[in-house]
């Protein structure tokens, strides 16, 4: 990072590490960077430092901001100048600015359990195997996890909790066969029941 080294007595060595946008300097400990003078004014100057360049200007000092020993009011400080406030002599030492990325660590969710029967169990519900499957997102889901809203008049929606967007079942909802015995039931018993019904009535 940009950075003005101390030459004078008494700040000699001291590393003014500057920061990314405006850098206040002067005797007053409110400016960003307390420099503790006589010859230098509570607000002397400012730095300015952009993504190509630090900018300095006067702050209307007493004693004057100098580059090189030329007094000035507004300039761009080049690596290896002398900037003078007042009677202290700053070194640019660098004029490089670098700005640090974020590395994001993004954590990544277990991959699901497989069982040997081929089912998939639940990420959210461990105990629950998978029974559908987002649309859009691509996520499966198990029973609890998908989202039921019935509209008035409408059929029911399944949702993804995550993208709210439509989720289908991952086999197709097959109709329980009925059993033979049911079907006799059906066929046979209900019929006799009738006739029994009618005798009865009869009497």
């Amino acid at each position: 990072m940009a950075r003005l080294v101390g030459r004078s007595d008494g700040f000699r060595d001291r590393v003014l590490e500057l920061h990314l946008g405006l850098n206040r300097l002067g005797r007053s400990p409110e400016n960003d960077f307390h420099i503790d003078h006589p010859s230098i004014s509570a607000w002397h100057c400012e730095l300015y430092l952009g993504a190509q360049e630090i900018q300095v200007r006067d702050c209307e000092s007493t004693n004057g901001t100098f580059l090189n020993g030329e007094q000035i009011q507004n300039s761009i400080l080049q690596q290896g100048q002398i900037l003078g406030l007042g009677d202290v002599e700053l070194f640019v030492d660098s004029i490089e600015i670098r700005v640090a990325i974020p590395k994001l660590e993004v954590s990544r969710p277990a991959p699901p359990v497989v069982l040997s029967d081929g089912s998939v169990l639940c990420r959210r519900h461990p105990k629950a195997k998978v029974t559908h499957q987002c649309t859009h997102c691509r996520e499966v889901l198990c029973d609890k996890c998908v989202h039921r809203l019935r509209r008035r008049g409408g059929k029911l929606l399944k949702l993804c909790p995550l993208c709210s967007h439509s989720c289908v079942p991952l086999e197709a909802e097959t109709k329980k066969k009925k059993s033979f015995f049911g079907f006799l039931q059906q066929t046979v018993r209900l019929p006799l029941l009738s006739k029994k019904k009618e005798g009865e009535d009869n009497q």
